[in-house]
């Protein structure tokens, strides 16, 4: 019988966020801001989702390492995150690499990102860390995770991921007894090893992993002083308790939060164009895949103050309109039609111009007469009339960075280039 506890894990535990990543695969999109910052969803950040988890599970003590072009991601959290008081025992605290271990030293790898805090965390005193990556899509309750962790007495629990086997060769893959005790923990291996039971399928990590304070500390001391680590979770930590100790695997099944309507367990690593646009446009389903309309699960973000989305104009050709597409604060849609698309904070659209497929960042302004199909715009970019996109391979390609699946990034930078 699952033991009874007297109140929620959660309230012993402190999230720590791993928000340092560039996200070179997302190509012009980081080349201004850091992965967990890139814009998602109409009004959030990729951040958003791994803190509204921490919060929507009960965790008032968070800590978020960032080090890629921060400041971007450093601005939207004091905006959106400045809520937590210490009055209540809560805490909010932006880590950013700053050589406070040695003065030629930044976070060398994900351990090293908690080695170099050790003294903050301390200051905080938490029971549990719960180590998170900052740069997924997903909603999930880690009490849950808390729970079983405490539960299977592990040394580390690992939030992982029931996928195809060979499609989880870009994840670290664990091998796991009946128990789901993990007796092997491979990084990226050309041949994943199956799930007992489900040859065909395999453990992928999340970046998500469970310790006891202390044991963490310790773990991470004795990896400092290994000169052959590369101070990285995955490659170096769990590897070495998976042989000196007990590593739980934990599946994404047992603590996935769904809506009603929700028909999977929604999880993304949205670190490709393509992966990117995909999931974005999951948005616009009739029924989502992931549903952000959940009031019982918000993912919490940066409340703009703005007007609201205006459509204007009535006429044929030349009528306001959005079908199956979410449309932000701000936005004016002026004789315009956006079709599956998502227009975030700010963007107009020009008279008889068209959005089909299209993830629009925020404060884009789209000229008269312009059609765009399949693409993605960074923000702030301004395309000129009659500009035409999605329609034509061969001149896209030239013009703007094409995906394999045809999905057209385009920059402010790609945009003069054309005008010149």
């Amino acid at each position: 019988m699952t033991e009874r506890h007297s109140q929620p894990l959660a309230r012993d535990a402190m999230a720590y966020v791993l928000a340092g990543g560039r996200g070179s695969r997302l190509l012009e999109l980081t080349d201004r801001r850091a992965k967990p910052a890139v814009y998602f969803g109409g009004v959030s950040r990729i951040v958003d989702f791994a803190l509204s988890n921490a919060i929507n599970s009960g965790i008032r003590r968070i800590g978020v390492a960032t080090q890629y072009k921060a400041h971007s991601l450093i601005r939207h959290m004091q905006r959106a995150w400045n809520f937590m008081r210490p009055e209540r025992n809560e805490s909010f605290d932006i880590l950013p690499a700053s050589q406070r271990v040695s003065e030629s030293q930044w976070y060398e790898g994900t351990a090293d990102a908690v080695f170099q805090n050790i003294d903050i965390i301390e200051a905080h005193a938490p029971k549990y860390m719960i180590i998170l990556a900052g740069d997924h899509v997903y909603k999930m309750d880690y009490e849950l995770m808390l729970r079983q962790h405490v539960e299977s007495g592990a040394d580390v629990t690992v939030g992982c991921l029931v996928v195809p086997r060979m499609e989880a060769t870009g994840f670290g893959v664990m091998h796991v007894d009946k128990t789901d005790r993990i007796t092997d923990f491979i990084e990226k291996p050309a041949d994943p090893p199956g799930i007992p039971g489900q040859e065909d399928m395999a453990l992928a990590s999340m970046g998500i992993y469970v310790f006891e304070t202390q044991l963490l500390f310790d773990q991470l001391r004795r990896d400092a002083d290994d000169q052959q680590s590369k101070r990285d979770f995955g490659g170096d930590i769990i590897p070495w308790l998976v042989k000196n100790g007990k590593a739980q695997a934990h599946r994404f099944t047992h603590s996935c939060i769904r809506a009603a309507d929700e028909i999977e367990e929604y999880w993304r690593d949205v670190g490709t164009l393509d992966a990117y646009f995909e999931a974005n446009l999951d948005l616009t389903d009739t029924v989502p895949k992931l549903n952000l309309y959940d009031r019982d699960w918000p993912i919490w973000t940066d409340q703009i103050v703005a007007a609201p989305a205006k459509f204007v104009h009535d006429e044929d050709g030349r009528r306001g309109t959005a079908i199956s597409s979410l449309v932000s604060q701000d936005c004016i849609v002026s004789g315009a039609m956006a079709k599956q698309s998502l227009l975030f904070t700010g963007v107009k659209m020009g008279s008889y111009s068209k959005v089909e497929r299209g993830v629009i960042l925020p404060y884009c302004n789209i000229g008269r007469r312009a059609r765009l199909k399949n693409v993605i715009l960074d923000s702030g970019v301004r395309i000129p009339e009659g500009l035409v996109v999605g329609e034509d391979p061969e001149l896209d390609d030239r013009r703007f960075r094409r995906s394999e699946k045809g999905v057209c990034l385009i920059t402010q930078p790609m945009i003069e280039k054309l005008e010149s």
